[in-house]
């Protein structure tokens, strides 16, 4: 939101997040991988949620389509300013009709980190569930003018979902809450290179461009926006890319596994240990 990242960039290699082979063989297994790192302040977060949660059944089954934390208050030690937030509320909600923009006219949040540690709490039971109080959040938030800030709120939002919700309220309570949000937070931060929200990027660190007109701000004040390739049920074929890509890269993985197999076949007997280093896969 404040400084978005939408290029494709080179992947680093870091040796800490290699996987064996016996992990490899493991995730290939499952669907293919779409990340969108996401501030829930973020109206660009809220519309490219919005478009990618509509594509997912497309894909049910083949992709996943996940959203990791990024809060940009622990980056840069306080929530994006609100003046700022306001300009680019009705940029964001004149590119998709389909996400619900009101004017605020509650309690303005001043954290979202109450509403990351429920959505972590939810990961715990169903990552599914998780995925669709995510999207409830962000329309409470943009659509109904509600304090997202406050935990009780996230926790009524979630009340009617298919959870165990004593098991919610405790859990999103609990110090590990915060801990597992920073740490998630981190790892984008740190390993994958997150700079600014929303970034979608495969399970192998690269990062998409996403199919959204940006602002650029000069003096707390948006001076200009990036040209609107797409408008509405117009950006779903640019929204079905950032899914095919995530096919293509898992139907990549499994080629060079089947490579790697089929060389060591003859190549190394039971009590070595192969020469090659396993594929990176993505965050644990």
């Amino acid at each position: 939101m404040i400084a978005p990242v939408f290029r494709r960039e080179r992947d680093d290699c870091h040796n800490e997040n290699l996987y064996t082979p016996a992990q490899i063989k493991m995730n290939t297994q499952t669907s293919a991988q779409l990340w969108e790192w996401a501030e829930y302040y973020c109206p660009w977060c809220y519309v490219a949620a919005v478009r990618l949660h509509q594509m997912q059944a497309e894909f049910a089954g083949r992709v996943t389509f996940s959203t990791r934390f990024f809060p940009l208050e622990l980056r840069d030690g306080h929530a994006p300013p609100r003046d700022i937030l306001e300009q680019e509320w009705w940029l964001a909600a004149i590119q998709e009709p389909a996400a619900l923009f009101v004017p605020y006219n509650g309690d303005w949040p001043t954290t979202t980190l109450p509403a990351f540690d429920v959505v972590w709490a939810a990961r715990r039971q169903s990552a599914a569930v998780a995925m669709d109080l995510d999207l409830r959040i962000r329309r409470a938030f943009f659509g109904e003018s509600r304090d997202i800030g406050n935990r009780d709120v996230v926790l009524d939002i979630a009340r009617d979902m298919d959870l165990d919700f004593s098991r919610l309220e405790s859990d999103s309570a609990s110090p590990e809450a915060r801990v597992a949000v920073t740490e998630e937070a981190t790892l984008g931060r740190e390993r994958y290179r997150v700079r600014g929200t929303p970034t979608l990027m495969l399970a192998d660190g690269k990062h998409l461009h996403a199919p959204i007109s940006m602002p650029r701000i000069r003096d707390r004040k948006i001076v200009s926006m990036s040209p609107m390739t797409c408008f509405g049920v117009g950006c779903m074929e640019e929204t079905r890319a950032l899914f095919d890509a995530a096919l293509a890269l898992e139907a990549a993985l499994a080629d060079d596994l089947d490579t790697v197999a089929d060389s060591t076949i003859d190549t190394f007997p039971a009590s070595d240990s192969p020469s090659w280093s396993p594929l990176r896969l993505g965050a644990p």
